[in-house]
Formats: structure tokens, sequence, C-alpha cells
């Protein structure tokens, strides 16, 4: 039996799980104009649907639609999801899951061989659209409604990028999203002075240099965005020396911090080696669980803030938990995200 489905909340609270720390720093609800919004969207209108929509809406959306507020991404974060969608182990193919997560379904239920992302009804996920949960809706991605009822993606770049390249998805999947905040009523440039002051955009480039938001790409997919190593590592690096949390961008701070604060030696890496991979990832790991709570870490941010770990592996010994997992090789019945990531590069 596949893993049970989480029972369902007798008040259904919408989470705003990108929010930041403290209180945003721009008011963020759909226009006046709109009256009460009923929080179901189709997607079939485009950016004119959306410009009603409010504060925690799940929006359906053609993910070719959404636009990107980062310049970046870890590739091999995509690598490792792509490896696992098509060379992967799994009794259940995880893309269903991934897929059924995003919606809001918590995981996928059932699946066959002519499945595909592109048509939801060939595949089912554990629990029906309409009996969300507030477990359920916390870990789908984010986006905030801009002017022209256009949609920012806060959360979800690698999430959406993934089902873009694989080969039974592309522009036209649809999943749905959950409001972050309605900006429509905004001009471009009051929009974006919003988005930065909210901390609902990452304007840097892989070298940490600040670039134009209208530089940014106009929507997913790997050609749209530069490859930012860091932010790779640092996904490795979840449940071993942080853990993800409601932060937009956490893994970029956390990436800017071992990029420039250098608190380990990261000059001998090879990303195409799992050895070298492994041995990066546990030591910069070892070196955020190191740190005090209350490090600023980047941008204001505290190591508390972003999810660090007291203990590193979340107290195991190296050779359980997440780490253990992370060890994996392909050979192995289950292998690691690493050994997925190296085995689909390979075949580039």
């Amino acid at each position: 039996m596949r893993r049970t489905a989480l029972s369902a909340l007798t008040t259904l609270i919408l989470l705003g799980a990108g929010t930041v720390v403290g209180t945003p720093a721009i008011a963020s609800s759909a226009p006046a104009s709109c009256g009460l919004s009923t929080g179901s969207f189709s997607g079939s209108l485009g950016g004119s649907e959306y410009l009603c929509a409010k504060e925690g809406d799940l929006l359906d959306v053609r993910i070719g639609d959404v636009h990107a507020t980062q310049p970046s991404l870890g590739y091999d974060e995509v690598y490792y999801k792509l490896g696992r969608y098509i060379l992967g182990k799994d009794a259940v193919n995880k893309k269903f899951d991934d897929w059924c997560e995003a919606n809001g379904q918590v995981q996928a239920a059932t699946a066959s061989e002519t499945s595909t992302l592109k048509d939801p009804t060939s595949f089912t996920c554990e629990l029906p659209v309409g009996q969300e949960t507030t477990d359920s809706i916390a870990p789908m991605k984010t986006a905030v409604v801009g002017p022209r009822g256009e949609l920012y993606l806060t959360d979800g770049h690698h999430t959406l990028t993934s089902f873009y390249e694989t080969p039974d998805g592309g522009p036209d999947t649809h999943v749905r999203l959950r409001v972050l905040g309605n900006l429509s009523n905004l001009s471009p440039s009051a929009f974006w002075a919003a988005m930065e002051k909210n901390k609902w955009v990452w304007a840097r480039d892989v070298d940490g240099n600040p670039v134009s938001v209208q530089s940014l790409p106009k929507g997913v997919g790997l050609a749209n965005f530069t490859d930012d190593k860091y932010r790779s590592l640092m996904y490795f690096a979840r449940d071993i020396g942080f853990t993800s949390g409601s932060i937009p961008f956490q893994e970029f701070y956390w990436g800017a911090w071992a990029r420039d604060t250098a608190p380990v030696d990261l000059t001998g890496w090879n990303s195409s080696d799992a050895a070298s991979y492994l041995n990066t990832v546990k030591a910069v790991t070892k070196a955020q669980t190191a740190l005090a709570g209350d490090s600023v870490v980047d941008s204001g941010f505290t190591a508390t803030d972003l999810g660090v770990l007291t203990a590193w592996n979340d107290g195991k010994v190296e050779g359980k938990g997440e780490f253990a997992k992370l060890s994996k090789p392909y050979s192995d019945e289950k292998p690691g995200k690493i050994a997925y990531a190296l085995e689909y590069k390979a075949g580039l």
C-alpha cells in the first residue's frame, strides 16, 4: 500500500507559507473592484482571470505562462529530478508524486505506463481536489499576481522546470499554485519595488552581483536560466545541514553564504564526481550546523530563520539519516539524489 493520505482538517486554514519573517512591507490583496474572490480559477482565461485572486487562493496555471523571479537555477537539482523521472526505480514514477504534492494533493496513489503529466486524469493523487488540508497546501509552490494579472513564481522554479523538461510534460502542463500576494493594482515599477521589499525576488547572478529585474527570465525551462552550482549544493544539503522552510529563495541565501564567506574550501569540489560531491556536502553542512542560531547568514536572515539544524544530519551518524540516503550509488535499489543527477548528466 502506498503511504496513507493526510486526514482532512475540520477547518481549512490557508497559510501564507511563502511569507517572510515579519509583516510584509506592501499590502497584497486583490483590487477592491473584484469584490469577494471565489478562490476557484481554471487557468483557461490566462492572466486576466487572476486579477481578482487573493492571498491563499489556489490557481490552476499553464506552466509556460508563469514568469520567473530569479535568474538562475541549481541545474543539478533539475538533473536529479529528471534522472528520477526518466531513469528511476520507483514503483510509481516520482514525477507523479511531485505533481500531486505541488497540486496540493499529497502524492500519487495510482499511475500506469500510459499516464502522463499532460493528462492529470491519467493518474490519481491521494487527496482529491477540494479536500485540501493545511498540511497538503503547505508544500505547494507559490506565486504573486502582478500587473495585468500575470503570475510571478516565488517558489517552484526547479519543480516547474522539471515538469517543463520531462518528455511527457512541457509548457502546456498545468499545475496549481498558491497565491502569496496580489500586487496587480501596482504599476510595473511599484510592483518590482514591492517584490524587492518583501524579498519575493532573487536579483543576483551566480557570482552574487545584482541583476536588473527587467533581465529576469520570462518563463521556466532550463534554457532560460544560468547554472548556480552553490544553489545545487544547498539543495543536496537539505535535512543534513538545514531544513526547508517557508522563506522564498532559502537555498540561495545559504548558497551565497557558502560562496561569499567561504566557510570551507570549495576549490577542489568536482560536481561531476560522486565522492567529491558528497564530501563537499558533508563539509558545508558541518559548517552550517556549527553556526550559532543568531548568526546572520545573508540579507538579515539568521541561521535559525533559514532552518539550520541544531545537529549535523539531524543528530544521526553518517551511515544513517539523510546523509546515508544521499550517499547511495545509482546501482543501489534506492539511489541517492546525487547519483541520479550524475547519471542523468552523464547521458547529456
